[in-house]
């Protein structure tokens, strides 16, 4: 079984679903609520005729819509009561909404299936999450805000492309449907840079793994991603995690005390010009502290699921 879920896939039984067909519909829920037949009959090892019966039982069973996407078709997970039981019913991925964003989502899932030990954060929360039990506060997380009537809604890794950490490393995958541009993933990543930089001043690796189905896409990302490893590759002295621990609650307990406007604690500091200077003494502190190069590693993966089919 696949220890990222935690168990979650136990839930769905009350929809028929079972052993590894609920970890399935578990895994596809989570990352991205699309799957492809060829990715079905690989995971679970079946013929085209066992996968057509069990894709036409979620059918009848209203948990799964087919719908065609270029000329790809498409299994869109569907049910609310499935996200419900699975304790994601906010992550919005019932829908389909452009081609761009279902290609996006079934080449970040096919990589997720391909590695499945990798110990993923599925969820937005369970991001969040993670990331706060390290220190590292929601500012420096890539977010996006949608206006509505009731107010703006943060969402934050709204592309919603799977990130893995444990104790050594954080994993964010970039898929790339074939639309996108280098611009386009410069941009990916100046969203992340604050949440990279964070995670090395703690200690961790980032690495970054650009996935696609097309040859150029990958050859592209191959290329950026090897500048990002490599730039500015000077040797510098990489500081104890601890240190770097020490620094950024600093940082925290200046700027809380400039925000809260806490005049007693900002004057016992040396004043207001005082506090800017520790806080840039601080930063400067952790960035000479951080190995060369935007992250520390990089790969590429082709899908071969989803090469060549006309999406």
């Amino acid at each position: 079984m696949i220890d990222h879920l935690k168990g979650r896939e136990k839930a769905l039984e009350p929809f028929g679903l079972t052993g590894r067909r609920a970890e399935w519909i578990a895994v596809a829920s989570l990352h991205g609520g699309v799957f492809t037949r060829s990715q079905l009959s690989d995971w679970l090892g079946m013929d085209r005729f066992k996968t057509l019966r069990f894709v036409q039982f979620l059918v009848r069973r209203r948990l799964v819509a087919e719908e065609t996407v270029g000329d790809l078709k498409v299994c869109r997970i569907c049910a609310r009561g499935i996200y419900r039981a699975l304790g994601a019913e906010g992550i919005r991925l019932r829908r389909i909404t452009a081609t761009e964003v279902a290609t996006r989502r079934l080449l970040s899932f096919d990589y997720v299936i391909e590695h499945p030990d990798l110990p993923w954060l599925p969820t937005e929360s369970e991001k969040v999450a993670a990331f706060e039990a390290l220190d590292i506060g929601r500012p420096a997380m890539p977010v996006r805000v949608y206006r509505g009537a009731a107010g703006g809604a943060r969402r934050y890794f709204p592309r919603g492309m799977p990130v893995a950490l444990d104790t050594r490393r954080a994993v964010f995958v970039h898929a790339d449907p074939g639309w996108d541009t280098s611009t386009a993933l410069r941009s990916w990543r100046d969203r992340h840079l604050k949440l990279w930089e964070a995670l090395r001043e703690l200690g961790l690796s980032v690495e970054v793994a650009g996935v696609a189905c097309a040859r150029r896409p990958l050859e592209r990302a191959r290329t950026i991603l090897g500048n990002w490893t490599n730039a500015d590759a000077d040797a510098r002295p990489v500081h104890s995690p601890g240190t770097a621990v020490a620094a950024r609650r600093e940082i925290t307990r200046i700027e809380n005390a400039i925000l809260g406007m806490d005049d007693a604690a900002v004057e016992a500091m040396g004043g207001f010009q005082a506090c800017l200077q520790r806080i840039a003494e601080m930063k400067e502190l952790l960035r000479s502290g951080l190995p060369g190069g935007t992250i520390d590693g990089h790969s590429v993966w082709r899908s071969s699921r989803l090469a060549g089919a006309g999406i």
